[in-house]
C-alpha cells in the first residue's frame, strides 16, 4: 500500500493496541474499517461510549471529493469533516478506511472529550438512556455495548457529583 499524500510505501505499526499502516515520512495513520474506535477507545477509556460513526447521518456529511486514492482501494478517497470539529479525514466510501494526516488524530480525540463534557453535563438523561438502548440495538457488540454504558454511568457519577459539590457533602455525611 502507498501513501495517499505523498506516494510512499506505508508501513505497520501498533497504535493504541490497534494495528494499523502509517507513512514513515509524512506520519499520516490508514486505519481499516473500525479501527478508528478501537485505537480511540485504547488511547481514552473514557470516551468509549462517545461512538465514531462517520456513517450514521449522512445528511450532515460536509463532503468534497478528494485527490487522494484510498491506499487499500487505490479509488479516490473524500473529505468529511468529522463531525462538528475542524478535523477534515479522508475516508474511502468502498473499503470503509480512514486516512488521517499527522496530529489529526490528537485533535480528534481533543474534539470528542469536549463534545463527551458537553453531553455529558448537558444531557445526563438522554445520553445514559442513549447508551443503554445501544445495548440491545449496537452499532457494537454487547460485550462493548455495556462497556460503554458503565463507562458513561460512572462519567456521570463524578461530573454530577463535581457539578454539585453540596449532593456529595450531603452523601459523605450519611451513616453507613
Amino acid at each position: 500500500m502507498e501513501c495517499p499524500r505523498c506516494n510512499k510505501k506505508l508501513e505497520k505499526a501498533i497504535f493504541y493496541n490497534t494495528g494499523v499502516d502509517y507513512c514513515p515520512q509524512c506520519l499520516g495513520i490508514f486505519f481499516d474499517e473500525d479501527e478508528l474506535r478501537q485505537a480511540k477507545d485504547e488511547r481514552d477509556r473514557g470516551l468509549r461510549w462517545l461512538d465514531i460513526d462517520l456513517w450514521k447521518d449522512k445528511n450532515k456529511f460536509k463532503i468534497a471529493y478528494g485527490i487522494r486514492l484510498c491506499p487499500f482501494c487505490r479509488l479516490p478517497l473524500y473529505e468529511i469533516y468529522y463531525g462538528d470539529s475542524r478535523v477534515i479525514v479522508d475516508v474511502c466510501n468502498v473499503c470503509k478506511g480512514i486516512w488521517l494526516d499527522r496530529g489529526e488524530f490528537k485533535k480528534i480525540i481533543e474534539y470528542l472529550k469536549e463534545k463527551a463534557d458537553y453531553e455529558i453535563l448537558n444531557d445526563y438523561l438522554k445520553t445514559l438512556a442513549e447508551e443503554f438502548w445501544e445495548i440491545f440495538t449496537g452499532p457494537e457488540n454487547l460485550r462493548e455495548e455495556v462497556l460503554d454504558f458503565m463507562a458513561i454511568f460512572k462519567i456521570i457519577n463524578y461530573k454530577f457529583l463535581v457539578r454539585y459539590p453540596q449532593l456529595s457533602n450531603i452523601i459523605s455525611n450519611l451513616p453507613r
